[in-house]
């Protein structure tokens, strides 16, 4: 059993004197203590503050990240929707190309097709019954210096070519009655022409005292008889509607009555 020494007693007092001796100095350690420990909190607390806001921004930086990253999602799909279009459209403009290079080929064909229309189109009016006559040659004159304009398209001249073919067409079943002149030995008379289909064509003096025919084989005009006079009168009232439609005996080429 271990004893107490009068040292050690002598020396626990001396302490205790110390420590009673010295109440100011630990006071100002206290103190100190203190307002470390404030300074601390302080500290703490703008630290806080300063988390507290990082934690702030690095949300909005979140938000605004899946922000971006939505927006940058819909791009690429707008992106991948305008790839296709443009994909597409190259598409397109191949195939348009390739029309274009089409139509350019069929335009230097069809031409001279259409210069032959027109040739043909002259010769027949030249060979047929020859009423109308410089109307149809006018219009075949006009369709040859269309072919020599660019500022018309080749679908337009096609058009009016066709046009003066239906024109034509349409003579060979309609019947017309129309006043113009008619040059015998170097006179120009004024007559009434009547013309029915593209078969017959006739003529008759305004006081109605002359009537003729069109002979084809000869390609001039025979008078006829004047027992026609009446008929042919008749008839043209019937082409002008100002009669109503009647049976008409008039002559055709090779009649034994044409005279």
């Amino acid at each position: 059993m271990r004893l107490w020494t009068p040292v050690s007693l002598v020396a626990g007092v001396a302490a205790t004197g110390l420590i009673l001796g010295g109440t100011g100095a630990a006071a100002d350690a206290l103190d100190q203590i203190f307002q470390v420990r404030g300074a601390t909190h302080a500290a703490a607390k703008t630290s806080q503050q300063r988390i507290d806001k990082i934690a702030d921004q690095t949300q909005d930086l979140l938000q605004q990240y899946r922000s971006e990253t939505s927006q940058v999602d819909s791009l690429r799909v707008y992106n991948e929707q305008l790839q296709k279009l443009v994909t597409s459209q190259k598409n397109e403009l191949t195939k348009l190309q390739t029309e274009i290079d089409g139509v350019t080929e069929i335009e230097r064909e069809i031409f001279p097709l259409m210069q032959r229309m027109v040739d043909m189109l002259d010769r027949v009016i030249a060979a047929d019954v020859p009423f109308l006559l410089g109307e149809r040659e006018k219009r075949v004159a006009k369709l040859r210096d269309l072919l020599n304009r660019s500022d018309v398209t080749v679908a337009e001249k096609y058009r009016l070519i066709i046009e003066a073919y239906t024109i034509e067409n349409n003579f060979g079943h309609t019947i017309e009655a129309y006043q113009d002149s008619i040059s015998q030995n170097g006179q120009d008379r004024d007559v009434d022409f009547l013309r029915i289909g593209r078969s017959a064509l006739y003529y008759q003096t305004r006081d109605g005292l002359e009537s003729a025919a069109w002979d084809r084989s000869a390609g001039a005009w025979q008078i006829l008889d004047t027992s026609y006079a009446t008929p042919i009168k008749k008839a043209l009232k019937v082409a002008r509607k100002q009669s109503p439609p009647d049976l008409l005996l008039l002559p055709f080429q090779g009649s034994e009555d044409a005279k």
